[in-house]
């Protein structure tokens, strides 16, 4: 059995940011500190946060007054900003900069009084954050497929623009868009695309992996958008893929008749899961490995100046 690894894989800019941010705050204050949601969507690096002295919460009301408080690296709507701020916390944002990117393209366009449309999944933490930037009156119009892009109440002649959640599959995105397009000739697109570089380019190194790969097996939580992604690159192609959090998840039938198991991690998935899959496969029959060229990434997202 040979194994090939896709590159690029596993953490992004934007993940190892907000994880430092989090490690930082605990350096900085002492335990506990209070995240706003999962920090990043990966149960490993949840818990080990967790073993160091985080507590995450769904809403704000579960944190005690003076608190120091996280934003994840989704984002959060301002109704949950002034609610930190209510609580007298001290903040520290750890909402990647690629989603503040489209926060501030939103709050740009309904200035401008467009009506602004997401393509993105409903109840995601992201989703929510974006969605919840509309200024009042100016609601944020979510279309998740085809059939919600037909039943927009939007007049042609409205001035409308669209945004998209940053880790949604790229394919997809495109058939929405071109949707849009049809429908409303006029719709203004971002001044740069909003899915993610990494989320780009993990998908194009798994799509270079299953033109020779008969299963993948994608490192990654199931509540993980850009790590479901991933796995139905290959669904799409009708090769065998599964979203397991380790290597203790891998089914022998899984891999039992493949010359070539693909392996690769989504964006918030740590290196050490892959190679205790890579050391699981060589228990179990391998006895090559091949990493797979892929694109070169050097992005790097400082934390904010008060914990450097």
């Amino acid at each position: 059995m040979k194994i090939l690894l896709a590159n690029p894989r596993g953490f992004c800019a934007g993940v190892d940011r907000a994880i430092e941010i989090v490690e930082r705050a605990l350096a900085l204050h002492g335990k506990p500190v209070y995240v706003r949601n999962e920090v990043v969507h990966n149960k490993f690096v949840v818990n080990d946060l967790k073993s160091k002295g985080a507590i995450f919460v769904k809403e704000i009301n579960e944190v005690p007054d003076q608190q120091v408080v996280i934003f994840s690296a989704h984002g959060v709507s301002q109704m949950v900003r002034t609610q930190a701020q209510h609580i007298h916390a001290t903040i520290y944002d750890a909402t990647c900069p690629l989603v503040t990117k489209v926060h501030k393209e939103v709050a740009r366009k309904q200035k401008q009084n467009h009506q602004v449309v997401l393509i993105g999944h409903k109840g995601h933490p992201e989703v929510e954050g974006t969605l919840g930037q509309s200024s009042e009156g100016r609601q944020v119009v979510l279309v998740e497929d085809g059939k919600d892009v037909a039943q927009l109440n939007i007049g042609t002649d409205d001035n409308i623009s669209y945004t998209t959640q940053t880790t949604l599959s790229v394919d997809d995105t495109q058939h929405i868009i071109s949707e849009l397009k049809d429908r409303f000739p006029n719709i203004k697109a971002p001044k740069k695309d909003d899915i993610c570089y990494a989320t780009q380019n993990r998908q194009d190194a798994v799509k270079a992996l299953m033109q020779s790969a008969d299963v993948l097996l994608v490192l990654g939580s199931r509540n993980s958008s850009n790590s479901n992604r991933l796995r139905e690159i290959a669904d799409k192609m009708n090769i065998p893929a599964y979203l397991i959090d380790g290597a203790d998840e891998i089914k022998q039938d899984w891999i039992k008749n493949a010359n070539i198991v693909g392996v690769t991690a989504g964006a918030s998935a740590p290196e050490v899961l892959v190679q205790e899959v890579v050391n699981y496969l060589y228990d179990h029959g391998a006895d090559e490995l091949q990493e797979v060229d892929g694109a070169q990434e050097n992005v790097h997202f400082p934390v904010p100046e008060e914990l450097r």
